[in-house]
């Protein structure tokens, strides 16, 4: 479902086979998840992200999830000192018995726009450093768009070959009417080939960038995703969602991520602690893209809240 559409119709049955085979291995996954935390101690306890090794950091924040695994991952949020209240540092773990670093992220100081840049170093939150695999970007207000680490279109080869590549846009819909109530959210990617790669898209400027186009329906090599609408609990008096038992506490911030088609799940945030989250993300998304979405919904959308 997620293959660009040159590839789509040809591999329309073997997509819908592997689909099914990827829900049915999460299934089974989770099954023996229950079983397990039956033994022992009693003790409440989130699963705990499949056994997930890599060799390289910076490639693997950067490739798509495997598909039929679930990377489970946990967001800390560091707003100690004077500094840190305005400018908080969040990072990214898998979350497993080693707590596997992955990212950190930081607002960007004296910047005119909302700009947060993502390192594979928890030390090194430079623009400039060699550890510098992304950022998020908000030139719109409730706009955002997530970009890798390549070079400005501007500064970039005439071939575009070093220009770097848009990996999300996400948006928040405006809440003119200032009722508060769940944000409601869309989320574009680039399509995937039929090898599970990441389609490139390197616009030459921002009106051929991932807003514009599905601004003006140009959705060629693009995927649209939504927020999955809450359902509104008597009992609780809010709006809830089905985290399986990953999201423990309510707020506003807390939301799932799904393809339409098949409400398969892609992504899904939300708060367990004052300052501590759980992320967890599907295929097509990479760690980047999943922690870019996440660290959009901590800035400031008055309009939205």
């Amino acid at each position: 479902m997620f293959q660009t559409s040159a590839d789509k119709d040809k591999d329309k049955k073997t997509k819908k086979k592997k689909a099914d085979e990827s829900n049915d291995s999460e299934s089974e996954k989770e099954e023996k998840t229950k079983k397990k935390k039956g033994k022992g101690k009693k003790k409440k306890e989130r699963s705990p992200s499949p056994e997930i090794e890599f060799d390289n950091l910076e490639k693997f924040v950067m490739e798509p999830a495997p598909q039929g695994v679930t990377v489970k991952c946990r967001v800390t949020r560091d707003q100690r000192g004077m500094d840190k209240s305005l400018y908080p540092l969040y990072y990214l773990h898998l979350d497993n018995e080693k707590k596997t670093f992955l990212l950190a992220g930081r607002k960007r100081k004296k910047s005119t726009t909302s700009n947060y840049l993502i390192s594979i170093d928890a030390t090194d939150l430079s623009r400039g450093g060699e550890n510098f695999v992304g950022k998020l970007s908000n030139l719109m207000g409730t706009k955002f768009t997530v970009f890798d680490n390549a070079v400005n279109p501007e500064k970039a080869l005439p071939d575009m070959s070093n220009a770097r590549q848009e990996l999300a846009g996400i948006i928040y819909e405006t809440n003119v009417l200032g009722i508060k109530g769940p944000r409601r959210m869309t989320v574009i990617i680039p399509g995937m080939s039929k090898d599970n790669e990441r389609v490139p898209l390197r616009p030459r400027n921002e009106c051929d960038g991932l807003l514009i186009r599905f601004q003006n329906r140009r959705m060629e090599n693009l995927i649209e995703l939504h927020n999955k609408t809450p359902v509104w609990n008597e009992e609780t008096a809010s709006h809830v969602l089905n985290f399986n038992g990953r999201v423990t506490q309510a707020s506003i911030k807390n939301f799932q991520i799904v393809h339409n088609k098949d409400d398969y799940i892609v992504m899904q945030f939300g708060r367990i602690a004052d300052d501590i989250f759980t992320l967890d993300y599907n295929y097509p998304l990479c760690a980047v893209q999943a922690f870019a979405i996440a660290l959009s919904s901590f800035d400031g959308k008055i309009a939205c809240e």
